[in-house]
């Protein structure tokens, strides 16, 4: 049985239990009970010596299993400790050159005693590129696509004080591609081991150092991005995303379109922009809406449709996250692709959706005239013992979109069953009637 959402409530006592969470959420990194692993890791090896310091491999590695990092990419920077520079760079670059004129004859690649490293475009020059680097900062979701997953660079490093005594840099930022991430220092790891002459010799780099990186809501502080519709055949309303999920219509009504404050995924550091999206009642770039379609004898089916309300922003390689108790069965999504994954003991069971390339991977933008949506049909194999239409069973628990929990409806205002009379009895049992006389007569 679901509990009712809680009214707001302001009071002193409200507050501070709110701050207390709030305290306790950062300082446990205020992981996802749905992915519970999931994290960034930024990976520093030491490769070789030089004699003006060394060159090392840094990459960047996502474990998310549903949260991606989007265009424009991942953002890293640290503060050296020791007067360290970059002498040089491949796969990536530093955003700033800073102050070299230390340097008479040798110009280093970035002088900068905090610096920012962006990752290199897939188009760049082959002197710039570096073996695993070059996805203009995205990774994928570790289960959508794991071999798209990371992105490494390889970097030069000199210090003034060349005594071998190399300490890993201080003050670890990452940008994937907005804030929300904090990271933990450098800790020593074993060394990074590799595989030479078809994985008969192992060789290890001289030192490896570790920093964590989790996603924080509290920490990202953005305006929400997604809400749930839902609608089913036995019902003819349709339940709505909660009016102001994303924030509240302040256009004319009769506008078509609306501002929004929302975070701006650009190259800079402006915080919050205005962006224009369709105007609704629930204010949200982006609609997940799930319908149940059909009651088959072993089977049932649904539509899930995902609208997109920006008039200025695709979303590339997104993802869709479901968790309901269905998915512990048989699943078949027809245009998307979908992997089912562990619930963690949560009880009600996870599917992943995500495009299929070439075809459906991009999620355009809104016109005029049209919204820019994906859709699929999914067939769910029925279990007997626990299938039921019943008190909003078909219906999902929670949704996640690009790794943004999504705004559901209350369970109160869910498509019900009717309540009983013939004719509505009826129209339950109308779309397996053509099924039951085929059986009969066969």
């Amino acid at each position: 049985m679901w509990l009712r959402e809680m009214e707001p409530n302001h009071s002193p006592a409200f507050l501070s239990l709110f701050l207390v969470a709030s305290m306790w959420c950062y300082l446990a990194d205020c992981y996802d009970p749905l992915d519970p692993n999931g994290n960034i890791t930024i990976t520093y090896d030491i490769q070789t010596w030089t004699t003006r310091g060394y060159v090392g491999r840094v990459t960047v590695q996502n474990y998310y299993q549903f949260r991606h990092v989007e265009e424009p990419g991942w953002k890293l920077g640290w503060t050296w400790t020791r007067g360290e520079v970059i002498w040089s760079m491949s796969g990536a670059f530093a955003t700033e050159q800073g102050n070299c004129s230390l340097f008479k004859f040798d110009t280093p690649h970035s002088c900068e005693e905090s610096p920012v490293i962006l990752d290199f475009m897939s188009e760049a020059s082959m002197e710039n590129k570096s073996e695993g680097c070059c996805r203009s900062g995205v990774l994928s979701a570790w289960a959508v696509d794991p071999s798209k997953s990371f992105s490494s660079f390889e970097i030069s490093v000199g210090s003034i004080d060349e005594d071998g005594n190399e300490q890993p840099p201080t003050n670890i930022t990452l940008m994937a591609p907005g804030p929300g991430y904090t990271c933990s220092p450098f800790l020593v790891a074993h060394p990074t081991v590799s595989s030479l002459i078809d994985g008969k010799r192992q060789v290890q780099v001289f030192r490896t150092w570790k920093s964590t990186c989790t996603y924080s809501i509290f920490v990202d502080n953005k305006t929400p991005l997604c809400c749930v519709s839902l609608s089913a055949f036995y019902n003819p309303s349709i339940t709505p995303c909660p009016t102001c999920s994303c924030g509240c219509r302040k256009a004319n009504k009769s506008s078509v379109q609306c501002s929004r404050d929302e975070y701006q995924l650009s190259t800079t550091d402006s915080a919050t922009n205005l962006s224009l999206v369709r105007c609704s009642d629930h204010m949200c770039p982006v609609r997940v809406h799930w319908h149940v379609k059909t009651n088959y004898i072993n089977h049932w089916r649904v539509k899930l449709t995902v609208s997109n309300y920006n008039y200025g922003r695709n979303y590339s390689n997104w993802n869709i996250l479901v968790q309901h108790p269905a998915f512990s069965q048989s699943t078949e999504a027809f245009s998307f692709n979908s992997s089912q994954l562990p619930s963690f003991r949560f009880g009600d069971e996870l599917a992943l959706f995500w495009g299929i390339e070439f075809y459906n991977t991009e999620l355009v933008q809104s016109t005029e005239s049209n919204v820019g949506y994906v859709t699929t049909e999914i067939l769910l194999e029925k279990d007997l013992e626990s299938f039921t239409l019943s008190n909003g069973w078909a219906l999902p628990r929670r949704v996640y979109f690009n790794g943004d929990d999504c705004q559901m409806p209350l369970p109160d205002t869910f498509p019900m069953l009717p309540n009983g009379s013939y004719k509505q009895r009826l129209s339950l049992f109308l779309p397996i009637l053509p099924l039951f006389f085929n059986l009969l007569f066969w």
